[in-house]
């Protein structure tokens, strides 16, 4: 392994990655280091969604918003096949916000950034929208809206892909042990699982560690920051499919909160999230049972059917790291981000805060801010690139979809659309010199082939089953108690050379 770097990359969620994928873009040698897996944590954990965050407006977050609006055409963009177009439904009920009120807010949303991918807002009458019928008969009219979904654990995948195949080297299950600097360097100390730790050196260092940011730099740096975080436990449950149509709900509580009840994995629905200060280790987070009955109970305000906990089949928590600015409330925290470099020395970047959507932006804006200290030359160029899959002609997945119908059509149609969704126009490099299902191997468990784990194993980083059916895929939602288990031994009876 080569043991000096331009940058050193600490975190391996997404901005960890965007950051690593902006940086080998733009000529620099770069290494990311990740303790666990690629998005373990806080970037599998969140509601899957790509938006400009509508409720934001109302704590008069204008420019947030603005930023995350404008992100979100750019990342519709940038992969199709991970990230696509979701309509939302938000049903009127006067004790809360009044109807004016959420015009207004519609229209500031749908006017603050430039929208050439999806329409409009516009006031609907349920007894006349397919949205309508699982919802309470006191619900009558509401308000339709766009926003994106993203298949975040995927999302994190595909950066770490792409700053790899631009040179970048990326080490999971490695942390970072300490850090020492001079004027010009930093040594670090890399200790990954089962292995001697490794000595490396770097003209900069990036601590985007997420919810660890503040005690990396205390512990491992150490170095006192200016900004600091406030650790907010986001939980979601899944329970069967509640309804049979494809728009996504938005819900208003009495406490000024929101809920969403989306559509998740053709089979079940997502609904989420609480906001809830944590302060227990942030990789051991779990939802509790008064979270559960707080999104049970809010959702079952507006559902026909009562959502109760016997109703979840799957629940995760992630902890957010906000940039603390001292709101009384866990909700109200801002979700914008702070950079902050310390160039006592060699340079080191510490990322505070964020939103998944704002992700690429968060990483070009840091790249910008040690291009000089690392004397690079090179201009920002995420914004027009696709992420990989993502070169479908115009973008549309659907076209592409039914092109692969076509070539692939001795493939299962649900294999074939998981396929689709999964790799994009990667399909080719999973599928090369395919030509009939026994060409994809042993099948180990049901629609999951050896052909397709070597794969991950090789190229996205995957060792274990909860990285395979947990986070590069959601195959875990749809398989038996032991499933796990099974692809565990598999995985140890059958390790992969020269794998990622």
């Amino acid at each position: 392994m080569i043991n000096h770097y331009d940058l050193l990359v600490v975190g391996g969620g997404v901005n960890g990655t965007g950051i690593a994928r902006d940086a080998a873009g733009r000529g620099l040698s770069v290494l990311l280091c990740e303790q666990h897996d690629l998005a373990a944590h806080t970037s599998s954990a969140s509601t899957k969604l790509i938006h400009g965050g509508l409720r934001y407006l109302e704590q008069y977050e204008f420019s947030l918003v603005r930023k995350a609006l404008q992100e979100r055409e750019v990342l519709l963009r940038s992969a199709p096949h991970i990230i696509w177009p979701l309509r939302f439904v938000l049903p009127h009920d006067s004790h809360h916000r009044p109807a004016w009120m959420i015009r207004i807010g519609l229209f500031f949303y749908d006017h603050l950034a430039r929208r050439r991918r999806l329409p409009a807002s516009h006031g609907i009458r349920f007894a006349r929208h397919p949205a309508g019928a699982p919802l309470r008969p006191q619900f009558v009219r509401g308000f339709e809206y766009s926003d994106g979904w993203v298949d975040d654990s995927r999302l994190v995948a595909l950066n770490a892909v792409d700053a790899a195949e631009r040179g970048a080297r990326v080490l999971t299950r490695t942390r970072c042990a300490t850090l020492t600097r001079d004027a010009t360097t930093w040594s670090a100390i890399l200790q990954g699982e089962g292995s001697e730790a490794v000595r490396v050196t770097a003209r900069a260092v990036v601590n985007a560690t997420g919810p660890w940011v503040s005690n990396f730099l205390h512990t491992v740096a150490p170095l006192q920051a200016d900004h600091s975080i406030r650790l907010v436990k986001g939980s979601h449950i899944v329970t069967r499919q509640l309804f049979a149509h494809r728009y996504a709900y938005i819900f208003q509580n009495a406490d000024k909160r929101i809920i969403f009840a989306i559509p998740y994995e053709q089979d079940f629905t997502l609904i989420g999230t609480t906001d809830v200060d944590q302060a227990a280790d942030p990789a051991h987070s779990k939802i509790d049972a008064a979270e559960i009955n707080y999104l049970c109970d809010n959702a079952s305000l507006y559902f026909r059917r009562a959502i109760t906990p016997s109703d979840v089949v799957w629940s995760y928590s992630g902890v957010r790291p906000l940039l603390d600015d001292e709101s009384g409330s866990a909700a109200d925290v801002t979700r914008d981000y702070s950079l902050e470099l310390d160039e006592d020395g060699a340079p080191l970047l510490s990322v505070f805060g964020g939103k998944i959507t704002t992700f690429r932006k968060l990483a070009e804006q840091a790249v910008d801010k040690l291009a000089e200290p690392l004397h690079c030359r090179a201009l920002a160029w995420t914004k027009r690139a696709r992420l990989p899959g993502g070169d479908m002609r115009r973008g549309n997945f659907e076209l592409f979809f039914r092109k692969a119908a076509a070539r692939f059509s001795w493939l299962p149609p649900a294999l074939l659309h998981r396929y689709a969704r999964a790799y994009g126009t990667r399909f080719d490099r999973l599928l090369q010199g395919a030509a009939a299902m026994s060409d994809l191997g042993e099948a180990v468990l049901d629609g999951l082939y050896a052909r397709e784990i070597e794969y991950l194993r090789r190229t996205e980083w995957a060792r274990t089953a909860e990285d395979i059916l947990w986070r590069r895929s959601k195959l875990g939602l749809h398989l038996p108690a032991g499933s796990a288990a099974i692809l565990d031994a598999w995985l140890n009876r059958n390790p992969v050379p020269g794998a990622a």
